[in-house]
């Protein structure tokens, strides 16, 4: 079985949730799962741009990205967040590889507006590195940014990163862990099964919004180009991944219509 799962940036500030999330994640792919994580890390990187005096700026819930801030996306995305969570793998007994989507063109992206600067819409995916490395024991981690043919980089939002990797590594589940506990309705219960329709509705009716609007739109791209069960999970839940491979009723189920 081959499992992606995405890791909030929120969940990997604090050292005590990094190493958690890395021991429970390591002990699954010891027992022969082949496993891809791609992370975020907005919390960081608005934390590293603050401290150098410079304001984050999001227009439809992306981050504007100037030359500055591409670098730091850089320093903070593929940088210290990316060896960060790799070092818990490794601590964790994985055989942690840490990547981008500019490595052997993993990831390819084009321009999405010229009002957000460098923030790439991903076009393209090759799931090749990604299925050499988990099938001789490898685990990619994957950090948020991509390129394209000419040499460009893009910051990219990681839900969209995760959807589109997951798709290329022909993932048979796709594990969201965030910092909420699921897809909320407009009553403010948790969902806990849905269809892609009914994500278009909660975003519609402005129910779903900023990180869970991009969330529920990678989620219904992924489910489009075949992946098999997406479910959006909260990351804080002690044992969350064997909870979720059991399929217990934990967080929101995505299914096709």
């Amino acid at each position: 079985m081959r499992m992606l799962v995405k890791l909030g940036g929120t969940l990997l500030d604090a050292p005590e949730s990094r190493n958690r999330l890395a021991r429970e994640l390591a002990a699954v792919q010891a027992g022969g799962i082949e496993m891809v994580v791609v992370h975020g890390g907005g919390k960081q990187m608005t934390r590293f741009l603050a401290e150098r005096g410079v304001e984050s700026r999001f227009a439809g819930g992306l981050r504007v990205t100037t030359p500055e801030v591409l670098d730091a996306v850089l320093k903070v995305f593929a940088g210290s967040v990316n060896h960060e969570l790799v070092a818990a793998f490794v601590a964790a007994g994985a055989r942690a590889v840490g990547l981008s989507g500019i490595d052997a063109a993993l990831a390819e992206a084009e321009r999405m507006s010229e009002e957000l600067g460098a923030v790439g819409r991903i076009v393209r995916a090759d799931g090749g590195l990604l299925r050499l490395l988990s099938a001789n024991g490898y685990l990619p981690v994957v950090a948020c940014v991509a390129g394209d043919r000419q040499g460009r980089i893009y910051n990219v939002n990681a839900d969209q990163m995760a959807a589109a990797c997951a798709a290329a590594f022909a993932a048979d589940k796709l594990f969201f862990l965030t910092d909420v506990d699921g897809v909320r309705g407009a009553d403010g219960e948790i969902i806990p099964e849905l269809t892609p329709a009914d994500a278009s509705r909660l975003i519609a009716g402005g129910v779903a919004t900023g990180g869970m609007q991009a969330k529920l739109t990678a989620a219904a791209d992924g489910l489009d180009k075949g992946v098999g069960e997406i479910v959006i999970a909260p990351g804080g839940a002690s044992g969350i991944v064997g909870r979720l491979l059991d399929r217990e009723a934990v967080g929101s189920r995505m299914v096709r219509n």
